[in-house]
């Protein structure tokens, strides 16, 4: 790791967020970009900073409740917003007046300080509205000087259409407050710009940037209260609290109800079973927070109408709010994905009543798979989450493995359900596929015994690490070498393929999660450290990303939600074991004495889980704090089964 250590753009803030000081960079210009959701609109926003430290600012909107033409994946309305429109401009005695930055704030609102060297400051304040269709610049001027001030705004003002499925869209950009206006010494000023879109034949409506703005806050406190991370380290414990705001916040008022959606400028209205049955979706059932819940049945129901008798595959993705669907790169493992992510929400959930609704879907999908199981046991997808992107060949690892821990969860389901001979059907079927999985893939590539992906390539790949976090630890110390080789591992994490450049960050987060899981916690503590400062601090903050050079490293949400998995179910050792029980396989660093989860939602029951570690004699001491506090023992490397109601 020594060689990839690194200056550190930002700095955490005091106030729960992380601070850019202009003041102290002497490493100009740099630009990033950054992307904030509510219910109707998503707000991405590219600032530059140049060598004058001159701040610009460019701000594309993107709009999924209005369908464009054609109205597939990417038909969400954009609207793109530069020079005044989110740069205003200040006029005092006839002059504009020169602004150079100060600094730059993020703790899920985007603000931007800038000063004029003669006492006026202004800020800049990014959001989008949680429930309606607007989002905001809320402009901050402060008089810090000693005589009064007379001031105007540049005509801000801006309106335009589009034409789209439901006709001519309109879509505006306001300001709060017009003509002359005037400041005393000591005293400030809001002036609120709201960027607004509707369809023609409805009424203009006026969003109050003030509340709004209160509503964008009470969102992001309802975030940090649920899941606190507390650990030793504060910027691990920022990057977790950041994750959880990106990957809840992209759920979308659809046709369909509320949809988790990626984002990105081009994802949304729409599910994936990668992204949200997969990788979302088991997080969101830890949260207990309404909205994800509600997001993620809807998601599972989607999927329930294209699982007929004939057992064809299931759509990759639905898209347009539910109207349409996109399989275009056939089947990617679809039906495992569903059944993985299905049976783990399901059961931390611990609502029997929609246990029973989805259970008959992951019920088909296992079918799904052992129909298409092939002669060497393992399982049948002519494509995988990357869809052709890199080679898959028709038998991929990830597919296997998947159908493999969907079978363990899947069993649990069933019993809860009282479908005894199934579970053990689907145990028998675990444990003939858990071999199948050793014979098949099991290979010795560039020297680390790990395992080959796909029977179309021995390069090693980053999706080797799957096998860590869905229990297969046989070859776990070449897999964890091979991962963390120079062959792979770069300043970003994994690189997909060996002697390739591209990396995507869902196969790192899934590594990360499978280190913790096979008990190799001090590396993957180091490594975890060094992803971490890199996404919170660096270059580009502050959520994990997509992909690279693919996308521009967007802040898709699902790769958030996978994240906070790293902790839950690496770090914690969580999994569901019923509707009413959890293991629990903690893997602490030795330097660390304790780590704490607040407010956990599972089986219907809210708890504190705080992990005492005793590095003296290996063993850690449990609690879980609901109405009455329980104590749960075990040594290092051993999980215990915690009991909740």
């Amino acid at each position: 790791m020594e060689k990839y250590k690194e200056s550190l753009r930002w700095k955490l803030d005091k106030y729960d967020g992380i601070l850019w000081d202009l003041d102290e960079d002497r490493v100009l210009p740099h630009g990033d970009h950054l992307e904030m959701s509510g219910k109707y609109v998503s707000q991405y926003v590219a600032y530059h900073v140049d060598e004058n430290k001159k701040v610009q600012v460019e701000q594309t909107l993107v709009w999924p409740f209005l369908r464009m033409i054609p109205n597939d994946t990417h038909g969400s309305m954009k609207t793109v917003h530069q020079g005044i429109v989110v740069n205003p401009k200040i006029r005092m005695e006839g002059r504009i007046v020169d602004f150079t930055g100060e600094q730059i704030t993020f703790d899920g609102i985007l603000r931007i300080w800038e000063n004029n060297g003669n006492g006026i400051q202004i800020c800049r304040s990014f959001y989008p509205s949680p429930d309606e269709k607007s989002a905001f610049l809320k402009l901050s001027i402060n008089n810090n000087g000693m005589v009064p001030i007379v001031f105007s705004i540049s005509d801000c003002v801006e309106k335009g259409t589009q034409r789209g499925v439901h006709g001519i869209y309109v879509h505006e950009c306001a300001c709060s407050r017009e003509g002359q206006l005037s400041l005393e010494p000591g005293c400030s000023m809001d002036i609120f710009f709201s960027y607004s879109a509707r369809k023609l034949m409805e009424d203009p409506l006026l969003y109050d940037g003030r509340i709004s703005e209160a509503k964008r806050c009470n969102f992001l406190m309802e975030s940090r209260d649920s899941l606190e991370l507390i650990t030793p380290d504060p910027i691990l414990n920022q990057a977790f609290a950041f994750a959880k705001i990106r990957s809840t916040e992209s759920i979308f008022e659809t046709k369909a109800g509320l949809l988790h959606s990626p984002g990105g400028l081009h994802y949304y209205a729409a599910v994936w079973t990668n992204d949200q049955a997969e990788y979302a979706n088991p997080f969101f059932a830890y949260t207990g927070r309404k909205e994800p819940i509600e997001s993620a049945i809807h998601c599972y129901r989607l999927y329930q109408p294209f699982m007929g008798p004939g057992y064809e595959a299931i759509p990759s993705s639905i898209v347009a709010e539910g109207n349409d669907i996109w399989e275009g790169k056939g089947d990617r493992g679809d039906a495992a994905m569903y059944a993985y992510g299905a049976s783990r929400f399901l059961l931390t959930l611990g609502d029997e009543e929609i246990a029973r609704e989805l259970f008959p879907a992951i019920k088909w999908c296992l079918t799904y798979c052992e129909k298409k199981k092939t002669e060497e046991g393992v399982i049948f997808s002519d494509s995988d989450e990357l869809e052709g992107r890199f080679p898959s060949g028709n038998t991929n690892l990830a597919t296997s493995c998947l159908t493999y821990e969907a079978l363990r969860t899947g069993a649990i389901l069933a019993q809860e359900l009282g479908e005894t001979k199934l579970a053990e059907d689907y145990l028998n079927r675990r444990e003939e596929l858990c071999e199948a999985i050793e014979q098949y893939f099991g290979a010795r590539i560039r020297g680390f015994d790990t395992y080959r992906y796909c029977e179309t390539s021995d390069a090693l790949r980053s999706w080797i690490c799957i096998p860590l976090t869905m229990g297969l630890t046989n070859r776990k110390e070449g897999t964890i070498d091979a991962l963390f080789s120079k062959r792979l591992w770069n300043r970003d994490g994994l690189a997909t393929m060996e002697g390739d450049h591209t990396f995507w960050d869902r196969s790192t987060l899934y590594a990360l999660r499978g280190t913790f899981s096979a008990g190799e916690t001090e590396l993957g503590i180091e490594y975890l450290t060094a992803y971490s400062k890199r996404r919170t601090l660096g270059e580009h903050v502050p959520y994990p990303v997509e992909a690279y050079p693919e996308g521009n490293q967007r802040h898709l949400s699902a790769e958030s939600a996978l994240y906070c998995r790293i902790y839950i179910e690496g770090l914690l050792g969580l999994s569901p074991a019923g509707f009413k029980r959890l293991t629990c396989r903690p893997a602490l660093p030795k330097t660390w004495d304790c780590v704490i989860l607040k407010r956990i939602q599972s089986g219907q029951n809210l708890f504190d889980l705080e992990i005492r570690q005793d590095t003296r004699h290996e063993t850690y001491e449990i609690l879980v704090c609901q109405e009455e506090q329980k104590s749960y023992f075990c040594r290092r490397g051993e999980s215990v089964t915690i009991v909740l109601g």
